[in-house]
């Protein structure tokens, strides 16, 4: 029996990318977003949710099948110093970031099998960047998050953990809510590849992942070098 998967952020960038690894790597994918991805595989299946609306989360979360493999990569940035900031960012940014994997996870965990597999996506800003504090408090949150579910879930075997990645060649490096902090080029020469993402989410939700758990693990290119 193929194992499956439910990927959120399907539509685009690093949530895209691991969805089509998962496809090669034989799962039945199943993948939330606002926007229908350009993914075309008879084992993949998509379901329009706004995870900004926790009405219609909660909605998928009580029709889906529960997975082997949870990955919440939906997000966006909105970027502000002090004095610029606005309430609904924030609001907005903890509801697709926190709120969404919450609910779904609320309904689905109790379901998963023994032995199954959590990923949440957050990012090296979890640390705190200057002009980035909304999204660095929603993203940071998903650790707190994680390690809780991961204590929770370990006398079934299942696994929680934070893949965090610095600057990723996506749409979001373009998206105008982002304009003020504009992306910086990591030291290893490269913005990170949402493919060295995807493969690895593969490893963390495969064989040899059943070790890992609680954990945050950062991948930006060097990034964190610079503190």
């Amino acid at each position: 029996m193929m194992p499956s998967a439910l990927v959120t952020g399907v539509s685009s960038g690093i949530g895209e990318a691991i969805a089509r690894a998962l496809l090669e790597a034989g799962y039945e994918v199943t993948g939330l977003s606002r926007r229908a991805p350009a993914i075309a595989n008879e084992r993949f299946s998509w379901r329009s949710t706004d995870l900004g609306d926790l009405g219609q989360v909660q909605e998928a979360a009580e029709q889906l099948l529960a997975p082997d493999l949870f990955v919440h990569a939906a997000g966006y940035m909105a970027t502000g110093a002090l004095g610029e900031l606005k309430a609904e960012d924030l609001a907005g940014m903890h509801a697709v970031h926190v709120q969404a994997p919450m609910v779904l996870l609320n309904t689905l965990a109790p379901k998963m099998e023994d032995g199954s597999r959590i990923i949440l996506i957050g990012s090296r800003t979890m640390s705190g960047v200057a002009g980035k504090s909304q999204y660095a408090a929603t993203k940071s949150a998903l650790a707190g998050l994680s390690r809780s579910w991961a204590m929770e879930l370990a006398p079934r075997g299942i696994t929680c953990n934070v893949v965090a990645p610095g600057p990723t060649d996506t749409p979001m490096m373009v998206d105008p809510r982002r304009a003020g902090v504009p992306p910086v080029t990591p030291p290893l020469g490269a913005l990170v590849d949402p493919a060295d993402v995807a493969a690895l989410v593969l490893f963390l939700g495969g064989e040899h992942g059943k070790s890992i758990t609680g954990q945050v693990m950062t991948i930006c290119g060097g990034a964190s070098l610079k503190g």
